[in-house]
Protein backbone atom coordinates (compact mmCIF):
# COMPACT_ATOMS: atom_id res chain seq x y z
CA UNK A 1 0.00 0.00 0.00
CA UNK A 2 1.16 3.40 -0.93
CA UNK A 3 2.11 5.46 2.33
CA UNK A 4 2.24 9.81 2.00
CA UNK A 5 5.80 9.22 3.81
CA UNK A 6 7.38 5.75 2.96
CA UNK A 7 10.62 7.12 1.33
CA UNK A 8 13.31 8.61 2.14
CA UNK A 9 12.58 11.32 -0.32
CA UNK A 10 8.50 12.09 0.77
CA UNK A 11 9.97 12.05 4.39
CA UNK A 12 12.58 14.47 3.89
CA UNK A 13 9.56 16.55 2.52
CA UNK A 14 7.36 16.21 5.21
CA UNK A 15 10.29 17.58 7.47
CA UNK A 16 11.08 20.59 5.42
CA UNK A 17 7.80 21.56 5.53
CA UNK A 18 7.62 20.95 9.20
CA UNK A 19 10.57 22.60 9.84
CA UNK A 20 8.66 25.79 7.62
CA UNK A 21 5.98 26.17 10.32
CA UNK A 22 7.96 28.46 12.46
CA UNK A 23 6.60 27.61 15.86
CA UNK A 24 9.70 29.23 18.25
CA UNK A 25 8.19 28.57 21.95
CA UNK A 26 5.62 31.42 22.94
CA UNK A 27 4.81 32.76 19.41
CA UNK A 28 1.80 32.47 17.69
CA UNK A 29 3.61 30.08 15.20
CA UNK A 30 3.64 27.17 17.82
CA UNK A 31 -0.06 28.50 18.58
CA UNK A 32 -0.59 27.75 14.46
CA UNK A 33 1.65 24.67 14.27
CA UNK A 34 -0.94 22.20 16.19
CA UNK A 35 -3.80 23.19 13.87
CA UNK A 36 -1.40 22.45 10.75
CA UNK A 37 -0.03 19.35 11.88
CA UNK A 38 -3.46 18.00 12.20
CA UNK A 39 -5.25 18.79 9.36
CA UNK A 40 -1.49 16.98 8.20
CA UNK A 41 -2.16 13.86 9.98
CA UNK A 42 -5.76 13.79 8.86
CA UNK A 43 -4.37 12.87 5.46
CA UNK A 44 -3.83 9.27 6.75
CA UNK A 45 -6.40 7.17 5.90
CA UNK A 46 -6.84 5.04 9.51
CA UNK A 47 -7.98 9.02 10.76
CA UNK A 48 -10.29 9.72 8.18
CA UNK A 49 -11.92 6.18 8.95
CA UNK A 50 -10.98 7.06 12.98
CA UNK A 51 -11.67 10.57 13.10
CA UNK A 52 -11.67 10.63 17.10
CA UNK A 53 -8.28 9.08 17.60
CA UNK A 54 -6.93 12.10 16.54
CA UNK A 55 -7.13 15.23 19.02
CA UNK A 56 -5.99 17.99 20.39
CA UNK A 57 -5.39 18.72 24.33
CA UNK A 58 -5.23 22.03 25.69
CA UNK A 59 -2.24 23.71 27.12
CA UNK A 60 -2.34 27.04 27.99
CA UNK A 61 -2.04 30.58 25.89
CA UNK A 62 -4.04 29.04 23.20
CA UNK A 63 -1.75 26.12 22.43
CA UNK A 64 -2.51 22.58 22.38
CA UNK A 65 -0.72 19.31 22.26
CA UNK A 66 -1.71 17.05 19.27
CA UNK A 67 -2.55 12.83 20.40
CA UNK A 68 -2.89 10.55 17.37
CA UNK A 69 -3.86 6.88 18.41
CA UNK A 70 -3.35 4.25 15.88
CA UNK A 71 -5.56 1.47 17.76
CA UNK A 72 -5.52 -2.21 16.56
CA UNK A 73 -8.40 -4.32 17.30
CA UNK A 74 -7.22 -7.16 20.00
CA UNK A 75 -4.12 -5.19 21.51
CA UNK A 76 -4.07 -3.56 24.43
CA UNK A 77 -0.22 -3.06 24.62
CA UNK A 78 0.71 0.51 23.60
CA UNK A 79 4.00 2.45 22.88
CA UNK A 80 3.62 6.36 23.41
CA UNK A 81 5.76 8.06 20.68
CA UNK A 82 6.62 11.52 22.35
CA UNK A 83 7.77 14.51 20.91
CA UNK A 84 7.49 18.17 20.88
CA UNK A 85 7.08 20.62 18.15
CA UNK A 86 8.52 23.98 19.69
CA UNK A 87 11.65 25.57 19.02
CA UNK A 88 14.17 28.35 20.33
CA UNK A 89 14.19 31.64 18.82
CA UNK A 90 16.36 32.48 15.40
CA UNK A 91 17.96 35.61 16.88
CA UNK A 92 21.28 34.72 16.06
CA UNK A 93 20.74 33.55 12.46
CA UNK A 94 21.51 37.39 11.87
CA UNK A 95 20.64 38.20 8.70
CA UNK A 96 19.51 34.83 7.55
CA UNK A 97 16.69 35.24 9.92
CA UNK A 98 14.26 35.02 7.44
CA UNK A 99 14.86 31.61 6.22
CA UNK A 100 16.47 30.03 9.24
CA UNK A 101 13.26 27.79 8.66
CA UNK A 102 14.00 27.04 4.96
CA UNK A 103 16.72 24.09 5.24
CA UNK A 104 17.62 24.47 1.49
CA UNK A 105 17.22 28.05 1.05
CA UNK A 106 19.45 28.04 4.05
CA UNK A 107 22.45 25.42 2.87
CA UNK A 108 22.63 27.94 -0.33
CA UNK A 109 23.23 31.28 1.65
CA UNK A 110 25.15 29.35 3.86
CA UNK A 111 27.50 28.98 1.13
CA UNK A 112 28.37 32.14 0.21
CA UNK A 113 29.24 32.84 4.08
CA UNK A 114 30.66 28.91 4.48
CA UNK A 115 33.37 31.48 5.83
CA UNK A 116 31.56 32.26 8.83
CA UNK A 117 31.30 28.58 9.87
CA UNK A 118 33.16 26.46 11.82
CA UNK A 119 35.38 24.26 10.06
CA UNK A 120 33.23 21.36 11.39
CA UNK A 121 30.19 22.67 10.06
CA UNK A 122 31.51 24.19 6.71
CA UNK A 123 33.00 20.47 6.25
CA UNK A 124 28.77 19.19 7.05
CA UNK A 125 27.86 22.06 4.45
CA UNK A 126 30.54 21.31 1.72
CA UNK A 127 29.52 17.40 1.96
CA UNK A 128 25.98 17.63 0.99
CA UNK A 129 25.11 15.10 4.15
CA UNK A 130 23.42 17.42 6.67
CA UNK A 131 20.50 19.47 6.69
CA UNK A 132 20.85 23.00 8.11
CA UNK A 133 17.92 24.68 10.07
CA UNK A 134 16.51 25.84 13.22
CA UNK A 135 13.96 22.84 14.21
CA UNK A 136 15.72 19.87 11.67
CA UNK A 137 17.59 18.27 14.74
CA UNK A 138 16.10 19.59 18.11
CA UNK A 139 13.28 18.21 17.41
CA UNK A 140 10.77 17.75 14.57
CA UNK A 141 12.96 15.10 12.89
CA UNK A 142 11.96 13.03 15.45
CA UNK A 143 8.16 14.08 14.90
CA UNK A 144 8.24 13.15 11.22
CA UNK A 145 9.60 9.66 12.12
CA UNK A 146 6.93 9.23 14.80
CA UNK A 147 4.05 10.09 11.84
CA UNK A 148 5.81 7.86 9.41
CA UNK A 149 5.54 5.05 12.22
CA UNK A 150 1.79 5.80 12.71
CA UNK A 151 1.00 6.05 9.42
CA UNK A 152 2.80 2.76 8.41
CA UNK A 153 1.62 0.85 11.13
CA UNK A 154 -2.05 1.44 10.58
CA UNK A 155 -1.64 1.12 6.82
CA UNK A 156 -0.08 -2.46 7.56
CA UNK A 157 -2.35 -3.41 10.89
CA UNK A 158 1.00 -3.97 12.87
CA UNK A 159 0.16 -5.96 16.49
CA UNK A 160 0.51 -3.13 18.58
CA UNK A 161 -1.10 0.07 19.80
CA UNK A 162 0.88 3.65 19.04
CA UNK A 163 -0.33 7.03 20.69
CA UNK A 164 1.56 9.39 18.84
CA UNK A 165 1.80 12.19 21.76
CA UNK A 166 3.38 15.93 20.40
CA UNK A 167 3.79 18.88 22.67
CA UNK A 168 3.87 22.57 22.84
CA UNK A 169 6.34 24.36 24.91
CA UNK A 170 9.03 22.34 25.86
CA UNK A 171 11.99 24.66 25.62
CA UNK A 172 10.92 27.13 28.09
CA UNK A 173 8.57 25.47 30.29
CA UNK A 174 7.52 21.90 29.08
CA UNK A 175 4.20 23.06 29.80
CA UNK A 176 2.87 20.86 27.29
CA UNK A 177 4.17 17.46 28.76
CA UNK A 178 2.59 18.96 32.38
CA UNK A 179 -0.65 19.37 30.98
CA UNK A 180 -0.17 16.37 28.74
CA UNK A 181 0.10 14.07 31.75
CA UNK A 182 -3.59 13.96 32.15
CA UNK A 183 -4.46 13.47 29.21
CA UNK A 184 -2.56 10.70 28.77
CA UNK A 185 -4.24 8.86 31.61
CA UNK A 186 -7.74 9.87 30.06
CA UNK A 187 -6.85 8.13 26.90
CA UNK A 188 -5.16 5.28 28.75
CA UNK A 189 -8.93 4.87 30.69
CA UNK A 190 -11.18 5.55 27.57
CA UNK A 191 -9.43 2.96 25.19
CA UNK A 192 -8.77 0.53 27.48
CA UNK A 193 -4.88 1.02 26.74
CA UNK A 194 -1.87 -0.68 28.70
CA UNK A 195 1.23 1.81 28.36
CA UNK A 196 4.37 -0.64 28.09
CA UNK A 197 6.95 1.87 26.87
CA UNK A 198 7.59 5.50 26.19
CA UNK A 199 9.49 6.16 23.11
CA UNK A 200 10.45 9.51 22.81
CA UNK A 201 12.63 10.36 19.52
CA UNK A 202 15.21 13.37 20.32
CA UNK A 203 18.08 13.38 18.68
CA UNK A 204 21.59 12.34 19.36
CA UNK A 205 23.22 14.94 21.88
CA UNK A 206 26.94 15.04 21.62
CA UNK A 207 28.85 14.41 24.88
CA UNK A 208 32.09 16.31 23.95
CA UNK A 209 32.95 18.77 21.29
CA UNK A 210 33.45 16.83 18.06
CA UNK A 211 31.30 13.59 19.68
CA UNK A 212 30.53 11.40 16.64
CA UNK A 213 28.97 8.99 18.34
CA UNK A 214 25.39 7.32 17.76
CA UNK A 215 23.39 6.98 21.08
CA UNK A 216 20.53 4.99 22.11
CA UNK A 217 19.24 6.42 25.81
CA UNK A 218 17.64 4.14 28.23
CA UNK A 219 16.87 7.58 31.03
CA UNK A 220 17.08 11.42 30.98
CA UNK A 221 18.81 13.94 33.33
CA UNK A 222 16.99 16.01 35.69
CA UNK A 223 17.09 19.54 36.38
CA UNK A 224 16.05 22.09 38.93
CA UNK A 225 16.82 25.61 39.42
CA UNK A 226 17.79 26.22 43.55
CA UNK A 227 18.03 30.21 43.63
CA UNK A 228 17.95 32.89 46.13
CA UNK A 229 16.91 36.43 46.88
CA UNK A 230 19.76 38.53 48.62
CA UNK A 231 18.32 41.85 50.44
CA UNK A 232 20.46 44.31 52.26
CA UNK A 233 20.01 47.73 53.67
CA UNK A 234 20.22 50.30 51.37
CA UNK A 235 22.06 53.94 51.79
CA UNK A 236 23.34 56.84 49.76
CA UNK A 237 26.74 56.15 47.86
CA UNK A 238 28.27 59.08 49.68
CA UNK A 239 27.38 56.73 53.33
CA UNK A 240 28.58 53.26 51.49
CA UNK A 241 29.08 51.90 55.49
CA UNK A 242 25.16 52.46 56.66
CA UNK A 243 24.19 49.65 54.94
CA UNK A 244 25.31 46.41 52.88
CA UNK A 245 24.47 46.28 49.02
CA UNK A 246 22.66 42.82 48.13
CA UNK A 247 25.90 42.61 45.65
CA UNK A 248 28.28 42.32 48.00
CA UNK A 249 26.55 39.33 49.61
CA UNK A 250 25.14 37.63 46.56
CA UNK A 251 28.79 36.98 45.68
CA UNK A 252 29.59 34.71 48.62
CA UNK A 253 26.28 32.33 47.89
CA UNK A 254 27.50 32.41 44.02
CA UNK A 255 31.34 31.34 44.73
CA UNK A 256 30.04 28.18 46.58
CA UNK A 257 27.69 27.12 44.06
CA UNK A 258 29.23 27.80 40.76
CA UNK A 259 31.28 24.60 39.98
CA UNK A 260 30.50 22.99 43.49
CA UNK A 261 31.50 19.20 42.91
CA UNK A 262 29.58 18.25 45.89
CA UNK A 263 25.72 18.94 43.95
CA UNK A 264 27.44 16.12 40.48
CA UNK A 265 26.51 12.43 40.95
CA UNK A 266 27.57 9.60 39.44
CA UNK A 267 25.69 6.82 38.22
CA UNK A 268 26.80 4.18 36.19
CA UNK A 269 29.67 6.19 35.72
CA UNK A 270 28.04 8.83 33.89
CA UNK A 271 28.37 11.92 35.78
CA UNK A 272 25.59 15.27 36.40
CA UNK A 273 27.88 18.47 35.01
CA UNK A 274 28.21 20.88 37.82
CA UNK A 275 26.27 23.95 38.39
CA UNK A 276 26.37 26.94 37.41
CA UNK A 277 25.13 30.19 37.71
CA UNK A 278 22.21 30.19 34.85
CA UNK A 279 20.97 33.93 35.95
CA UNK A 280 22.00 36.90 38.68
CA UNK A 281 21.14 40.64 38.40
CA UNK A 282 20.01 43.17 41.16
CA UNK A 283 16.91 44.26 41.28
CA UNK A 284 17.23 47.95 40.40
CA UNK A 285 14.99 48.97 38.06
CA UNK A 286 16.80 52.65 37.00
CA UNK A 287 20.03 54.43 37.68
CA UNK A 288 20.84 56.24 41.13
CA UNK A 289 22.71 57.38 43.79
CA UNK A 290 20.94 54.51 46.43
CA UNK A 291 22.87 51.48 46.88
CA UNK A 292 21.31 47.71 45.34
CA UNK A 293 19.90 46.40 48.25
CA UNK A 294 17.96 43.54 46.43
CA UNK A 295 19.82 40.69 44.23
CA UNK A 296 18.44 37.74 42.63
CA UNK A 297 20.38 34.82 41.50
CA UNK A 298 19.52 31.03 39.88
CA UNK A 299 21.48 28.22 39.65
CA UNK A 300 21.21 25.35 37.18
CA UNK A 301 21.80 21.74 39.17
CA UNK A 302 21.67 18.74 36.95
CA UNK A 303 20.43 15.34 39.01
CA UNK A 304 20.05 11.91 38.24
CA UNK A 305 18.67 10.51 41.34
CA UNK A 306 18.54 12.98 44.17
CA UNK A 307 14.83 14.53 44.85
CA UNK A 308 14.42 18.11 45.20
CA UNK A 309 14.33 17.79 49.01
CA UNK A 310 17.75 16.40 49.05
CA UNK A 311 18.70 19.39 46.85
CA UNK A 312 17.51 22.14 48.76
CA UNK A 313 18.77 20.37 51.67
CA UNK A 314 22.39 20.94 50.48
CA UNK A 315 21.50 23.99 48.87
CA UNK A 316 20.76 25.72 52.76
CA UNK A 317 23.90 24.18 54.16
CA UNK A 318 26.00 25.84 51.51
CA UNK A 319 23.65 28.83 51.62
CA UNK A 320 24.58 29.04 55.81
CA UNK A 321 28.22 28.73 55.29
CA UNK A 322 28.21 31.18 52.90
CA UNK A 323 26.24 33.93 54.78
CA UNK A 324 28.36 33.12 57.90
CA UNK A 325 31.74 33.72 55.83
CA UNK A 326 29.80 36.87 54.16
CA UNK A 327 29.10 37.82 58.09
CA UNK A 328 32.08 37.47 59.20
CA UNK A 329 33.87 39.80 56.89
CA UNK A 330 31.45 42.27 56.88
CA UNK A 331 31.71 42.62 60.82
CA UNK A 332 35.74 42.67 60.68
CA UNK A 333 35.37 45.30 58.47
CA UNK A 334 33.02 47.31 60.73
CA UNK A 335 35.11 46.78 62.84
CA UNK A 336 37.93 48.19 61.17
CA UNK A 337 35.91 51.31 60.40
CA UNK A 338 34.65 51.75 63.67
CA UNK A 339 31.01 51.66 62.76
CA UNK A 340 28.05 49.58 63.84
CA UNK A 341 26.82 46.91 61.70
CA UNK A 342 23.69 46.65 60.52
CA UNK A 343 22.62 42.77 61.42
CA UNK A 344 23.99 39.44 60.22
CA UNK A 345 22.64 37.66 57.62
CA UNK A 346 20.04 35.74 57.98
CA UNK A 347 19.24 32.39 55.84
CA UNK A 348 15.78 32.03 55.17
CA UNK A 349 13.69 29.34 53.01
CA UNK A 350 10.71 30.40 51.10
CA UNK A 351 8.52 28.71 52.92
CA UNK A 352 9.36 30.01 56.36
CA UNK A 353 9.37 33.56 55.20
CA UNK A 354 5.70 33.34 53.79
CA UNK A 355 4.59 31.56 56.91
CA UNK A 356 5.69 34.36 58.80
CA UNK A 357 4.21 37.57 56.66
CA UNK A 358 1.06 35.19 57.01
CA UNK A 359 1.28 35.13 60.77
CA UNK A 360 1.77 38.92 60.93
CA UNK A 361 -0.53 40.22 58.23
CA UNK A 362 -2.91 37.42 57.81
CA UNK A 363 -3.40 35.39 54.53
CA UNK A 364 -6.12 37.77 52.89
CA UNK A 365 -3.53 40.78 52.93
CA UNK A 366 -0.68 38.71 51.66
CA UNK A 367 -2.68 37.70 48.61
CA UNK A 368 -3.70 40.93 48.17
CA UNK A 369 -0.62 42.12 47.90
CA UNK A 370 1.08 39.25 45.85
CA UNK A 371 -1.65 39.63 43.42
CA UNK A 372 -0.16 42.26 41.15
CA UNK A 373 2.90 40.49 40.39
CA UNK A 374 0.78 37.40 39.75
CA UNK A 375 -1.29 38.91 37.26
CA UNK A 376 1.93 41.11 35.78
CA UNK A 377 1.56 40.32 31.74
CA UNK A 378 5.67 40.82 31.07
CA UNK A 379 7.24 39.18 33.27
CA UNK A 380 7.54 35.17 33.48
CA UNK A 381 7.51 32.31 36.12
CA UNK A 382 11.05 33.51 36.78
CA UNK A 383 11.06 37.17 37.33
CA UNK A 384 7.14 36.59 39.08
CA UNK A 385 9.04 34.28 41.73
CA UNK A 386 11.22 36.59 42.99
CA UNK A 387 9.27 39.40 42.71
CA UNK A 388 7.41 37.70 45.05
CA UNK A 389 9.66 36.95 47.51
CA UNK A 390 11.10 40.55 47.34
CA UNK A 391 7.32 42.01 47.92
CA UNK A 392 7.31 39.67 51.22
CA UNK A 393 11.13 40.74 52.44
CA UNK A 394 9.87 44.55 51.88
CA UNK A 395 6.80 44.25 54.01
CA UNK A 396 8.98 42.63 56.89
CA UNK A 397 11.86 44.20 56.50
CA UNK A 398 12.73 43.47 60.53
CA UNK A 399 14.58 40.03 58.73
CA UNK A 400 16.85 41.75 56.64
CA UNK A 401 19.59 41.59 55.83
CA UNK A 402 18.56 38.11 54.51
CA UNK A 403 19.19 35.15 51.95
CA UNK A 404 16.07 33.83 50.83
CA UNK A 405 16.00 30.30 49.40
CA UNK A 406 13.80 29.16 46.92
CA UNK A 407 13.35 27.02 43.50
CA UNK A 408 12.51 29.11 40.35
CA UNK A 409 10.59 26.65 37.53
CA UNK A 410 11.12 24.35 35.40
CA UNK A 411 11.62 21.63 37.85
CA UNK A 412 12.89 18.16 35.50
CA UNK A 413 13.13 15.05 37.80
CA UNK A 414 15.52 12.58 36.32
CA UNK A 415 14.24 9.09 34.67
CA UNK A 416 15.53 6.04 33.70
CA UNK A 417 14.83 2.73 32.83
CA UNK A 418 18.13 0.84 32.52
CA UNK A 419 17.28 -1.83 34.78
CA UNK A 420 14.15 -2.78 32.83
CA UNK A 421 13.65 -5.82 30.74
CA UNK A 422 11.93 -4.57 28.11
CA UNK A 423 14.45 -1.89 27.92
CA UNK A 424 17.51 -4.29 27.80
CA UNK A 425 15.80 -5.89 24.95
CA UNK A 426 15.42 -3.08 23.32
CA UNK A 427 18.46 -1.60 23.67
CA UNK A 428 20.15 -5.14 22.26
CA UNK A 429 17.75 -5.14 19.52
CA UNK A 430 18.34 -1.87 18.13
CA UNK A 431 22.14 -1.57 18.70
CA UNK A 432 22.52 -4.96 16.95
CA UNK A 433 20.27 -4.37 14.08
CA UNK A 434 21.82 -0.85 13.67
CA UNK A 435 25.49 -2.72 13.23
CA UNK A 436 24.33 -5.60 10.82
CA UNK A 437 22.58 -3.61 8.97
CA UNK A 438 24.19 -0.01 8.48
CA UNK A 439 27.18 -0.90 10.06
CA UNK A 440 26.22 2.03 12.74
CA UNK A 441 27.40 1.36 16.08
CA UNK A 442 25.01 2.76 18.55
CA UNK A 443 26.05 2.94 22.55
CA UNK A 444 23.76 2.75 25.37
CA UNK A 445 23.69 6.21 27.51
CA UNK A 446 21.66 6.18 30.68
CA UNK A 447 21.05 9.61 30.41
CA UNK A 448 19.86 11.82 27.80
CA UNK A 449 22.03 15.12 28.45
CA UNK A 450 19.83 17.57 26.64
CA UNK A 451 16.86 17.24 29.05
CA UNK A 452 13.64 15.73 27.68
CA UNK A 453 10.04 15.60 28.34
CA UNK A 454 10.32 11.83 29.62
CA UNK A 455 11.03 13.38 32.81
CA UNK A 456 7.28 13.65 33.26
CA UNK A 457 6.53 9.63 33.37
CA UNK A 458 7.46 7.21 35.14
CA UNK A 459 8.03 9.09 38.56
CA UNK A 460 9.31 7.10 41.13
CA UNK A 461 10.33 9.10 44.23
CA UNK A 462 8.07 7.73 47.11
CA UNK A 463 9.07 9.37 49.91
CA UNK A 464 7.13 13.10 49.32
CA UNK A 465 10.71 14.75 48.23
CA UNK A 466 8.36 16.49 45.86
CA UNK A 467 6.78 18.52 48.87
CA UNK A 468 9.42 20.67 49.20
CA UNK A 469 9.36 21.78 46.13
CA UNK A 470 5.99 22.75 46.33
CA UNK A 471 6.38 24.53 49.20
CA UNK A 472 9.38 26.49 48.31
CA UNK A 473 8.37 27.78 44.51
CA UNK A 474 7.01 30.59 45.44
CA UNK A 475 4.34 30.72 42.16
CA UNK A 476 3.60 26.62 42.61
CA UNK A 477 -0.36 26.27 42.41
CA UNK A 478 -0.97 29.56 40.27
CA UNK A 479 1.41 29.71 37.57
CA UNK A 480 3.45 26.61 37.38
CA UNK A 481 1.96 23.14 38.50
CA UNK A 482 3.77 19.46 38.01
CA UNK A 483 1.39 16.85 38.33
CA UNK A 484 3.68 14.63 40.46
CA UNK A 485 0.63 12.02 41.70
CA UNK A 486 -0.43 11.68 37.91
CA UNK A 487 3.16 11.00 36.69
CA UNK A 488 3.14 8.05 39.03
CA UNK A 489 0.44 6.78 37.48
CA UNK A 490 2.32 6.66 34.24
CA UNK A 491 4.57 3.64 35.42
CA UNK A 492 5.91 2.01 31.96
CA UNK A 493 9.77 2.32 31.11
CA UNK A 494 11.39 5.12 29.15
CA UNK A 495 13.36 4.81 26.16
CA UNK A 496 14.95 7.81 23.75
CA UNK A 497 15.81 6.69 20.03
CA UNK A 498 16.93 9.22 17.61
CA UNK A 499 18.25 10.76 14.53
CA UNK A 500 21.87 11.82 14.75
CA UNK A 501 22.27 15.91 13.94
CA UNK A 502 24.60 18.57 15.69
CA UNK A 503 24.66 21.79 17.18
CA UNK A 504 21.14 22.20 18.48
CA UNK A 505 20.22 25.97 19.43
CA UNK A 506 23.19 27.09 17.40
CA UNK A 507 23.04 28.82 14.20
CA UNK A 508 24.80 25.65 12.90
CA UNK A 509 21.74 23.21 14.25
CA UNK A 510 21.64 20.45 11.26
CA UNK A 511 20.22 16.68 10.92
CA UNK A 512 22.41 14.00 9.26
CA UNK A 513 20.13 13.29 5.92
CA UNK A 514 21.01 9.91 5.73
CA UNK A 515 20.66 8.38 9.04
CA UNK A 516 17.59 10.30 9.76
CA UNK A 517 15.94 9.03 6.78
CA UNK A 518 17.17 6.22 5.25
CA UNK A 519 18.50 4.29 8.74
CA UNK A 520 15.80 5.84 11.94
CA UNK A 521 12.55 4.45 9.43
CA UNK A 522 13.59 0.98 9.59
CA UNK A 523 15.64 1.02 13.39
CA UNK A 524 12.66 2.31 14.60
CA UNK A 525 10.00 0.24 12.66
CA UNK A 526 11.69 -2.60 13.46
CA UNK A 527 12.52 -1.82 17.16
CA UNK A 528 8.50 -1.77 17.14
CA UNK A 529 7.68 -4.75 15.84
CA UNK A 530 9.68 -6.54 17.82
CA UNK A 531 8.41 -5.57 20.86
CA UNK A 532 4.66 -6.37 19.33
CA UNK A 533 6.25 -9.94 18.60
CA UNK A 534 7.24 -10.51 22.10
CA UNK A 535 4.06 -9.45 23.37
CA UNK A 536 2.33 -12.43 25.54
CA UNK A 537 -1.53 -11.52 23.46
CA UNK A 538 0.70 -12.33 19.99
Amino acid sequence: MATLWGTPEKLQELLCELVSWKSMTLTEGEVQFAYKLKEKLEMIPYFQEHPENLAFSQVNWERENVTALYKHPEAKETIVLISHYDTVHTSEYGDLEPIACSPLELAEAFKKVRDELDPDARADLESGEYLFGRGTMDMKAGLALHMAMIEKAAAEEWPINLLLVTVADEEVNSAGMRYGVSKLLDLEREHGLEYILFLNGEPVFAHHPGDMNHYVYTGSIGKIMPSALFYGKETHVGEPLSGITSSYISTYLTHRMEWNTSFTETVYGEKTPVPVTLMQRDMKEEYSAQTPYRTSAMYNVFLMEKTAEQVFDQFEKVAIEAMEHCTRDYRAMCERENIEPVGDIRVLRFEELMKYAIDKFGIEYVNEALYDTMMHPEWDVRDKSMHIVDILLINCQELTPATVLLYAPPYYPPVNSSENELVKRCVEQVTTNAMNKFGLKMKQIHYFNGISDLSYVNYTDQNGGWITYEKNTPVYGDLYNIPFQAMKQLQAPVLNVGPFGKDAHKRTERLHIKNTFEEMPILLEELILSISVKSPHY
